[in-house]
This record gives C-alpha cells, sequence and structure tokens, in this order.
C-alpha cells in the first residue's frame, strides 16, 4: 500500500473511533441514513458509489476519494469502471477534479497492492 493510502486509512481509522466517542448522535444519524441510501434500489450500491465517487472528485474531498475508491472495490467495481467514473467527474468539474485522479490512481494502487 502506498505511504500516503496507507497513512490515511490509519489516521482515519484512529480517528472515527475518537469521533463516534465525541459525537454519537451525529455518526449514528449519519450511518443510518448511509445504510438506507447507499444499499441496493432501482441504483446498486456499485452505480452509488460511482455517483459518490464522482462528487468526491468533483469536490476536490480526499477522505470521499479514497473511502469511495475502497467501497467501489468491495461492491466489485474493476480498476477500468473507477477511472471512467472519476474521469465522468474531470469531464464536469474540469481542471480541479483533473488534479485528484492521481489521488485515485494512488488509492486504487494502494488497495490493490500494485
Amino acid at each position: 500500500m502506498s505511504d500516503e493510502a496507507k497513512a490515511f486509512f490509519t489516521r482515519h481509522e484512529g480517528l472515527f473511533a475518537k469521533v463516534k466517542t465525541a459525537a454519537p448522535n451525529t455518526v449514528s444519524a449519519f450511518g443510518g441514513m448511509f445504510a438506507k441510501i447507499m444499499g441496493d434500489g432501482a441504483l446498486s450500491a456499485l452505480q452509488k458509489e460511482f455517483v459518490a465517487l464522482g462528487i468526491g472528485v468533483a469536490m476536490h474531498c480526499e477522505p470521499c476519494i479514497r473511502l469511495h475508491v475502497k467501497k467501489c472495490l468491495e461492491a466489485g467495481a474493476t480498476r477500468e469502471q473507477i477511472m471512467e467514473a472519476a474521469s465522468v467527474a474531470v469531464m464536469m468539474a474540469g481542471g480541479p477534479a483533473f488534479t485528484h485522479l492521481t489521488m485515485v490512481v494512488e488509492t486504487l494502487d494502494a488497495l490493490q497492492n500494485k
């Protein structure tokens, strides 16, 4: 796993444990909403993860990009599908989103041990 991606997931896990203690109602409410919305429905869970990843890239949100790349992989996406979804975000959001494709690739490499 790349050092930056590995550090992100380690840091996020540790900090999120603190957030659960500091803001349990927020974590519970958001977690419940996430579970209800992100499961299979009219759109598959994978399709919803592609949307979430695209928004993360368009909004330049590092945690969103890294976490939704991981969730896309867990939902069965291929590397090619993830890159295509991220590329749609670049088409919609332009240059600032384009610069975040490196984070998508780095996270894929880290999670796929490349």
